[in-house]
């Protein structure tokens, strides 16, 4: 019987699906084999677009090299700004430096600052954020564009609803996050009933490098440290 183009599409499809599942899961064996070796660590997100010399930029770096001396390991998305940053704060300090690159329009590529042997190629936005908050024993929010807002409010679900375990959630910089942080409050938990009150207690809002040594220290005083789920 002769194949119509539509029933050749279908099967092209189909066959195309099939090995970009193989192609996903290579991805996601991957990075766990690699990832599971490197110890405890924290994900640092900010945006790309900080430059040097700026604030932001100068405070994830001693933000990065203060959590290294307490044997964290830092994970960024291996590019610029505040990625590099807190890469180059961890290197400074003879901490482990790893990178979780994706290639981005315009925006990314691997910082100098990353370990050699702990810069990650992903072609999957969802499996990078799965790897970022697999391995991570917490994370640190620098001021940033939609992507920080898409890590923030992924981990707060996450933690959340059960699936993962809970770990510390920083947001360094009170200019920056009160406003976003107030609206949840006022709207989304009083007003709408959204949320409850205690979600947003597993956020800290801090100015204060040494505050955010002691979340970390204060939590993993009395819990493990392991993967997330």
């Amino acid at each position: 019987m002769k194949t119509t183009p539509r029933q050749w599409a279908e099967n092209e499809y189909k066959a195309s699906s099939s090995w970009l599942m193989f192609k996903i899961m290579s991805e996601f064996v991957d990075g766990f084999d690699r990832l599971e070796q490197i110890g405890p660590c924290v994900s640092i997100f900010g945006s790309a677009r900080t430059k040097p010399g700026t604030e932001y930029y100068e405070k994830s770096v001693e933000i990065a090299s203060a959590l290294s001396k307490e044997g964290f390991g830092i994970i960024t998305g291996g590019g610029p700004g505040i990625m590099e940053a807190a890469n180059k704060g961890a290197k400074q300090t003879g901490g482990v430096s790893v990178g979780l690159n994706i290639e981005l329009p315009h925006e990314q590529y691997a910082n100098p600052y990353l370990d050699h042997d702990k810069n990650f190629n992903f072609n999957y936005f969802f499996v990078r954020k799965v790897m970022f908050l697999k391995f991570s024993q917490g994370v640190v929010l620098m001021p940033g564009g939609f992507g920080t807002m898409d890590e923030m409010f992924e981990t707060l679900t996450l933690i959340q609803t059960g699936k993962i375990a809970r770990v510390p959630i920083v947001c360094y910089g009170t200019r920056f996050w009160t406003g976003l942080l107030e609206w949840a409050r006022k709207v989304m938990c009083e007003q709408e009933g959204n949320i409850h009150t205690e979600d947003l207690e597993l956020i800290t809002v801090t100015d204060n490098i040494d505050e955010i040594v002691g979340v970390f220290n204060d939590h993993y005083a009395n819990s493990s440290l392991k993967p997330t789920f």
